[in-house]
């Protein structure tokens, strides 16, 4: 399995112990050698390795290998116990030369990183003070002899080293201080100076302060991140800069996985310690731990280049970033930026040519190359769609190598790669040819943005007519005037056939409204005889349905050509390029997509309900369409929680049961104890049981049953078999980590959709769970595996920003890499519209989109609508 991924952290483990089993020391050695490269080590798994070196080794030579591995251990956490064992083990070695000297050089690192441990730090003290009495014992006199002067200047060297143990360590704040203090007083020939007294009280002081911390670790369960966080900002608060270096590593070493925390402690160490050696060893740890996170080495790279790392160092860590397989496209694109930020700061410009130059722009070239060539086929997407590195590079070329030559072909190929069609791209060239080129090239540029620009056109138009206007002669004046007023037209004329066509669709939609209405009409008349159920239909929670597959009212979307300023693609010109050039490119998306309205509700009856009656009642949804006799098999579950006054199920028009209804009960208390009833599974459905509450009084008030944000622990399955049942998927599941839960993705009749989520009990089980289930076939079926990220359910209620935002689009939580497999089918990850839409959590704008929002239609809550049907 190793040979196929060697970054599979789990099978290291069954690696090692089973050949820690079988007793293959050798083996043994070679795999730990092997995981401790690509991964720190945890404490426990570097506990075992160094007893089990311990035990082998017998010659001086040998126990210099272990002290070696002990300075690795250290190196990946700060481990107290990897501390009291390194010490403990240097006693040993105590009878060669200088060996005293190398303990208590051992015993004072030790303290450095881990004295100030308030749970831990005492046991450290202690050995170290016993090391110093066992000394103590060596020096003393033979019993009835006098000493020497030289063995009585002996003696009091290491009593006052000793005293000083006690009084350092007393004006800490550690557990069990008051039986260090009286130890003191106890071994003490002397009173205790007023000074360490002093100190002592006010470590005491501090340890109160400190215990309520220490008690809330010892009380949650991993991983405890909120509780750190906490401790880290008490810390904060005090200023200590040791001590919140300490909580920090105490909190990084349960919490290895986790991005932002290394984050915020690399940054409080730029900004604060700015030690080299500390510095630089935590950012290379964070990298170790998380490498798919691209922050982690952008702020690598730029702590080595502070502390004046040698460039050939800096270039071998950026090529380890490269490999690291980030989680998306654009972390790529970031990446290069940051190295090319990196080499453009060691070019001297006031060189005419310079190795350094040749070297950024042999960079920027390959950076170019390598997003086309690996990133593109990696994810099938650019990741640089606004081409940021080449206008990056023309902005160098031109302000400060005066090689506007350069610099106009690299934005020609910019613009070849569908920029064309965006005003601020036009307009950025623009600016950069007004500033370094001259004002043939300023024209030229701005009457092809006329001709081609589909977003703004007007704007375009508006600085061609100034520039003219300060520059031109008549004839350029003349020129742009009427290339502008044709443009325009057509402009105008392509609004005015999408506002018709609008107006077309909205009476078809009203014609229809009322056709069905009138049809509804007539249907309850014709039943007005029958007798129907009668009640008011709760207003459900279609956020409650949405992740379980039942149907969702989606807003339609806009035709396209509608909108301030947005032209329809076949508007466009075909020549995108600088000089007139087509672009060999694929086309930017589709030409026609599909329209799609919103579908309207049948109409169902009402059941009135008692709003007064809110406290006693819940409202149970989710339920089996299929449920016979709803209310006997409702009034079993629920008679548990109380007496039940009243079961109201809801039906349509057909007498069919709509999959939700009303429990009342004679007590509020009882309605409360049955809210504990949610999601329990009734006929192979989990039964959603909410609070009775009027949405129309109370329109904040949602209770969503799932996450709708990125959930590294949880797994997002497709392609599954109809038939494939829980207990099957967990089979397949439970190889790969420790599943807490498995719900299965059913429509509203209860049927499977072939989805589900599985959920691991951490980040890393889940991304192993992608690495190994991705495309495995299940009953003839190829499964597709990603992290749970649903998308948005509405679009942002915000106007869009009037300005021209870069085109740049922003792709799924996961990619293809080294180490972490794309967690999003390709099909997501594309855009088939060009119109801003929500997808996989985020909001993506177009620069094609208006600078106005979409008129949306006005969403009509159950009751607006049954208002609208019955008004007559």
């Amino acid at each position: 399995k190793l040979s196929i991924n060697a970054f599979d952290y789990n099978c290291h483990l069954d690696l090692i112990k089973l050949l820690r089993q079988e007793g293959e020391l050798v083996k043994l050695r070679r795999a730990r050698q092997k995981m401790s490269e690509l991964f720190p080590l945890t404490e426990e798994i570097w506990l075992d390795w160094l007893k089990d070196e311990i035990k082998m080794a017998s010659e001086s030579h040998e126990r210099e290998k272990v002290y070696e591995l002990f300075e690795r251990a250290v190196k990946d956490y700060i481990c107290p116990e990897i501390w009291l064992e390194y010490a403990q083990y240097s006693i040993g070695g105590i009878g060669q030369e200088g060996g005293i000297e190398k303990v208590r050089s051992i015993f004072e690192r030790a303290l450095t990183a881990v004295g100030l441990h308030v749970t831990k730090g005492t046991a450290l003290w202690e050995a170290y003070r016993e090391f110093e009495n066992a000394i103590l014992e060596t020096a003393q006199p033979a019993p009835g002899s006098v000493p020497s002067p030289e063995q009585q200047q002996v003696l009091c060297s290491q009593l006052e080293k000793i005293h000083t143990l006690f009084r350092r360590q007393l004006g800490i704040p550690l557990l069990d201080m008051e039986a260090s203090y009286a130890e003191y007083e106890e071994w003490s020939e002397e009173p205790i100076p007023e000074t360490t007294i002093k100190n002592y009280k006010k470590a005491l002081q501090q340890l109160e302060k400190c215990k309520p911390y220490e008690e809330a670790l010892l009380g949650a369960e991993t991983p405890k991140l909120a509780e750190y966080q906490a401790y880290i900002d008490f810390e904060m608060k005090a200023g200590d800069p040791a001590r919140i270096q300490l909580i920090y590593e105490r909190a990084l070493a349960e919490n290895c996985l986790v991005p932002d925390l290394w984050a915020r402690y690399n940054q409080y160490l730029d900004r604060q310690l700015k030690v080299k050696e500390l510095v630089l060893s935590a950012h290379d740890r964070a990298v170790r731990n998380c490498p798919w996170t691209v922050g982690l080495w952008i702020r690598y790279l730029l702590a080595m280049e502070r502390h004046r790392v040698d460039h050939s160092i800096i270039s071998e860590m950026f090529e380890k970033a490269l490999n690291a397989g980030f989680i998306q496209a654009t972390d790529y694109v970031e990446i290069w930026q940051a190295y090319l930020d990196y080499l453009r700061r060691r070019v001297d410009f006031t060189q005419d040519s310079s190795k350094e130059l040749e070297e950024l722009r042999s960079a920027f070239a390959r950076a170019v190359e390598y997003l086309k060539q690996e990133v593109e086929e990696r994810f099938s997407e650019s990741g640089d769609p606004s081409c940021t590195i080449m206008q990056n590079w023309a902005r160098v070329e031109a302000r400060l190598c005066n090689n506007m030559q350069k610099a106009r072909e690299l934005w020609d190929n910019i613009m070849t790669k569908g920029n064309a069609k965006y005003a601020n791209m036009w307009l950025e060239y623009y600016n950069l040819e007004r500033a370094h080129g001259d004002t043939q090239h300023c024209r030229k540029a701005l009457h092809r943005a006329v001709q081609c620009t589909s977003d703004y056109p007007e704007h375009v138009c508006e600085v061609l007519l100034t520039l003219e206007r300060i520059e031109g002669t008549l004839e350029d004046w003349d020129a742009a005037v009427q290339k502008t007023e044709n443009r325009l037209a057509r402009v105008n004329e392509q609004r005015a056939k999408a506002a018709e066509k609008e107006a077309a669709l909205a009476k078809q939609e009203e014609e229809k409204a009322e056709q069905r209405k009138q049809a509804r009409a007539e249907k309850k008349a014709s039943k007005k005889a029958k007798k129907a159920r009668i009640g008011d239909k709760r207003k459900a929670d279609d956020e409650d349905e949405g992740e379980w597959g039942q149907e969702e009212e989606l807003p339609s979307k806009r035709h396209r050509g509608e909108g301030d300023g947005v032209l329809p693609e076949e508007d466009m010109e075909v020549e995108t390029g600088l000089f007139g050039r087509s672009a060999p490119a694929k086309p930017d998306g589709p030409a026609n997509p599909k329209e799609r309205a919103s579908t309207s509700r049948k109409d169902i009856p009402k059941v009135f309900h008692d709003s007064s009656k809110d406290k006693v009642t819940v409202f149970v949804s989710n339920l089996a369409y299929t449920m016979a006799e709803p209310e006997a098999k409702l009034r079993e579950l629920f008679e548990s929680c109380g007496e039940v006054a009243e079961i109201r199920p809801v039906f349509s028009n057909k007498g069919t049961f709509r999959g939700y209804c009303y429990v009342q009960f004679k007590e509020e208390e009882s309605a409360l104890q049955a809210l504990g009833l949610d999601r329990t599974a009734v006929e192979g459905r989990p039964m959603f049981v909410s609070p009775c509450v009027d949405k129309n009084k109370n329109p904040d008030f949602k209770v969503f049953r799932y996450s709708t944000t990125l959930e590294k622990h949880k797994l997002f399955i497709s392609g599954l078999p109809f038939s494939c049942t829980k207990e099957e998927l967990e089979e397949v599941c439970k190889a790969h980590g420790n599943v807490k839960d498995i719900r299965l993705v059913t429509n509203r009749a209860g049927k499977p959709k072939g989805l589900a989520y599985v959920e691991y009990e951490n980040e890393a089980q889940a991304s192993q769970a992608v690495l190994k289930m991705d495309g495995l076939t299940v009953k003839d079926h190829v499964i597709k595996v990603m992290i749970s990220n649903p998308p948005l359910r509405k679009l942002p209620e915000a106007g869009r920003a009037s300005t021209f935002p870069a085109p740049r689009q922003v792709y799924g939580a996961r990619g293809k890499g080294r180490t972490q497999l794309s967690m999003m089918p390709r099909a997501l990850q594309r855009q088939n519209n060009p119109m801003a839409k929500a997808e996989n959590g985020m909001v993506q704008n177009s620069p094609a989109t208006s600078s106005e929002p979409p008129a949306e239609p006005k969403k009509m809550s159950n009751a607006d609508f049954a208002k609208m049907l019955l008004k007559k």
